[in-house]
């Protein structure tokens, strides 16, 4: 048995919102965007809605400090949201777990509660390369 941990490489990618100017934040592990990664979790597991997931629209999503919210303060926070903009339509939600390294584990739907999870990710990350990549995301 191998238990060495993984560590990945996190990623924020910015792009706008249905062309205008409001921006979506797209998360990526190792390059893959989450939105992918969940879609492919879901359809191997024959879920009845499958996908439907986009990036967090910034403008829409009251956080506060965009640092704050990516580094769990809540416990849970979303880091997909609905393919329509509005976070709380189909969010994806973790626990993000920030130590010397920063791990998103715990993954769920609340709108299906009985959709088990349990084998996609933990996702873990350097902590300085998770601070790096969210503060090349953070909107100044």
């Amino acid at each position: 048995m191998n238990d060495r941990l993984t560590i990945r490489r996190v990623g924020f990618e910015l792009h706008p919102w249905e062309g205008g100017p409001a921006r979506e934040l797209l998360p990526t592990v190792d390059g893959i965007a989450l939105t992918d990664l969940v879609e492919t979790y879901e359809r191997a597991h024959r879920f009845d809605v499958i996908g439907g997931y986009a990036g967090l629209v910034l403008e829409h999503l009251s956080h506060g400090s965009l640092p704050e919210y990516l580094s769990g303060r809540d416990g849970s926070v979303a880091l997909l949201g609905c393919n329509c903009g509005e976070v709380g339509c189909w969010p994806l939600e973790a626990q993000v777990v920030v130590g010397t390294q920063v791990t998103w584990r715990g993954f769920r739907q609340p709108h299906r509660p009985r959709r088990d999870y349990s084998s996609f990710g933990p996702f873990t990350f350097d902590r300085s390369q998770y601070d790096a990549a969210v503060r090349r995301a953070a909107p100044s």
